[in-house]
């Protein structure tokens, strides 16, 4: 039995324009760090025997200072980077609808057969963090591991181990917060969701596409 705690990296530069940022590096804003210090505080009396996180930088520094509360050293997994938005990296909604407005539309409708153009299928995202939490599940059988990654690569992933279709990502699982908690337990190959987008302490709400 090894239970993951899930979180979505602090907030971002981005966030007030509600840009896409899936493979881009984008830093976090004082109030992210601010996030960031409010998960350490909790992580500290949590009893996590490890931590990981995506190799952007938005997670790494998310994931430090837990790191550092817990006396731990934070692992990197590119298993966990976010979904690559392609073309629609860095835009805004409007943006994309001037851009490219057939394939938005198509996206809206179904964003896993129609994901975003010259992006990475929503499926192989979910397959490969299913892949990093199995591992790290067999590697601790009795763990219970802190992993900060991203909103869409979080929901997908949730999907696809809870046996949900991945095309109701959006609709199931509608909001991420950022630095907000979300807790599975794994057991003998099966999925159970304990918590989800647990608020984190003295973060307010922050924009999510």
């Amino acid at each position: 039995m090894t239970d993951f705690i899930l979180v979505r990296h602090g907030e971002t530069v981005w966030h007030a324009e509600n840009r896409y940022a899936g493979r881009t590096d984008v830093a976090l804003t004082d109030h992210g760090r601010e996030q960031a210090a409010a998960l350490a505080t909790w992580a500290a009396t949590a009893g996590l025997t490890a931590i990981w996180s995506s190799p952007l930088s938005r997670a790494r520094q998310t994931a430090a200072p837990a790191a550092e509360a817990c006396g731990l050293t934070a692992g990197v997994d590119e298993r966990l980077y976010e979904v690559d938005f392609g073309q629609g990296e860095g835009l805004t909604r409007d943006e994309m609808r001037r851009r490219f407005p057939e394939q938005l539309a198509a996206f809206l409708a179904d964003p896993v057969e129609h994901h975003l153009p010259g992006g990475e299928h929503p499926r192989h995202a979910a397959e490969r963090a299913a892949d990093c939490l199995a591992e790290l599940a067999r590697a601790q059988p009795h763990g219970r591991i802190l992993l900060v990654a991203h909103s869409t690569l979080v929901r997908v992933l949730l999907c696809h181990l809870l046996g949900i279709p991945l095309a109701d990502y959006r609709r199931v699982f509608p909001r991420l917060d950022n630095g907000a908690r979300t807790e599975l337990r794994i057991e003998n190959g099966q999925t159970a969701l304990l918590s989800f987008n647990a608020p984190a302490p003295a973060a307010r709400t922050a924009a999510l596409h």
